[in-house]
């Protein structure tokens, strides 16, 4: 176990000292040790291929701030890069695959990759990571979730409308399904093989979960995230590694989603903790959900939102503090004042101590 284990206790809903934090993106742009990194990378995926330089930028939040856990460095689409789909970074316009899908023939082609061969860059730098660590804190696995990667798989990159794929959740919805199957089947074997290379914890990022009309979403989206939680070894007792799943726009789904099987549940601000802890009836441990632009705010206003939520959160929990994570409800954005998140961190501790 971990010298800090109260990320893991609190996913167990067991006593913690007090209230754990760690941050989305917690190792990125807004860091100038980061951006010095990834200029010696050359590239991000230069910098994400690399478990060295991946094992680096892991670790540099940590020097900076007394955070709970550590989440490994990578991206989502590592896993349909895995898949033959082409992924590139083009400047200033996010990610890209040189061969989304198309066609019929497009998911026909697709297939698992083999994580010892295509994705041994990343279990190397869990591996690696969980040694520098050294027992310091958990390390975070991650993945997105298959209605996720199939957005970027069929529209080829960032879309503002998901025009492709919802036209094919429409006209086509069984290809879609056929997609989701093999996508599911790829996350679930990619999450196994970080936790058999030492991640303690494992998340799942419905990102664009959020887009879907309800029907939609239980369709495409709730059902990949049941087979998830359902199909995933994680193991028993203290050893069972914790599976969280967290979805930008998800609150009108919590009850259908505290019912999965995942130990943690992560949501954005647009549900209280209160409101989700008491819909969700203390079935999972709740992980959120501070809006990351309060981070553009004054200290004063941040150590205020920080107190409001660890507040809202125990008010509906019987006044404990137990079961509760604390995080953004999204990332943290590249100009961010580094000093704006070490008083975030700090006062999480500080109030949830009290």
């Amino acid at each position: 176990m971990p010298q800090n284990d109260r990320f893991l206790r609190a996913l167990r809903r067991e006593p913690v000292d007090a209230t754990p934090v760690w941050l989305m993106r917690q190792a990125g742009r807004y860091l100038p040790e980061y951006r010095a990194t990834r200029a010696k990378a050359g590239s991000f995926m230069g910098l994400a291929t690399n478990p060295a330089l991946a094992c680096e930028v892991t670790l540099q939040p940590l020097e900076r701030f007394e955070l709970d856990a550590a989440i490994l460095f990578s991206d989502i689409l590592t896993v349909p890069d895995a898949m033959g789909l082409g992924l590139y970074f083009a400047e200033g316009e996010g990610p890209k695959f040189e061969r989304p899908i198309r066609s019929e023939a497009d998911i026909a082609k697709l297939a698992v990759p083999d994580m010892d061969r295509e994705l041994r860059y990343v279990m190397d730098a869990v591996a690696l990571i969980r040694r520098e660590l050294a027992g310091r804190v958990p390390l975070i696995g991650f993945s997105g979730s298959p209605w996720t990667l199939a957005c970027y798989m069929i529209e080829g990159g960032g879309s503002d409308d998901f025009a492709r794929i919802k036209a094919m959740a429409y006209d086509q919805p069984a290809a879609l399904h056929r997609l989701l199957d093999v996508v599911t089947d790829a996350v679930i074997a990619y999450l196994a093989a970080q936790r058999a290379a030492g991640a303690q914890a494992l998340q799942v990022f419905d990102t664009w979960g959020g887009v879907l009309a309800p029907h939609l979403y239980r369709e495409f989206s709730l059902r990949y995230l049941q087979r998830i939680a359902a199909e995933l070894p994680r193991g028993e007792g203290e050893a069972r590694t914790p599976l969280i799943l967290f979805g930008k726009g998800n609150a009108p789904y919590l009850e259908d989603l505290a019912a999965c099987g995942a130990e943690g549940l992560g949501v954005d601000w647009t549900v209280s903790l209160g409101d989700a802890r008491r819909r969700t009836a203390g079935q999972v441990a709740l992980q959120g959900n501070l809006d990351p632009a309060t981070l553009y705010a004054s200290p004063e206003a941040i150590r205020a939102e920080v107190r409001r939520a660890l507040d809202d959160y125990a008010a509906a929990n019987g006044g404990s503090r137990f079961g509760h994570v604390f995080n953004l409800g999204h990332g943290l954005s590249p100009d961010m004042d580094p000093e704006h998140v070490r008083v975030l961190v700090d006062a999480v501790h500080e109030f949830s101590a009290a």
